[in-house]
């Protein structure tokens, strides 16, 4: 469960620090990506834990799928409440498809 929650954090991070500057195009872009370099430290300082912590229980592979549907769930919350932008059918079926390859990964 920790390796969860730490990729979860490091997940909402880095949603931030590569998608949050669209809604301030009127800034420069190298303010931009030095803003979501300092952002994006935060989220190695989880996601590297996360994964060593994880690594005992999961394989590589495993991480990885864990961190994609992570990452995914995260980005479509925040793509509705922050970046204000609708959440179609052909999402929820991509949605299901991945959910269909998690269960694969995991099938021992």
């Amino acid at each position: 469960m920790k390796t969860i929650v730490l990729l979860a954090i490091s997940n909402v991070f880095m949603t931030i620090a590569w998608y949050g500057h669209l809604k301030f195009k009127q800034s420069t872009l190298w303010k931009v990506i030095l803003v979501s370099w300092l952002i994006a430290f935060v989220e190695y300082c989880f996601q590297v834990p996360a994964n060593r912590i994880g690594h005992r229980d999961f394989s590589a592979a495993q991480l990885k799928i864990i961190q994609e549907v992570i990452t995914l769930v995260i980005f479509a919350v925040f793509s509705i409440v922050y970046l204000k932008e609708g959440f179609r059918w052909n999402y929820g079926v991509a949605f299901v498809l991945i959910i269909g390859a998690v269960f694969f990964m995991f099938k021992s």
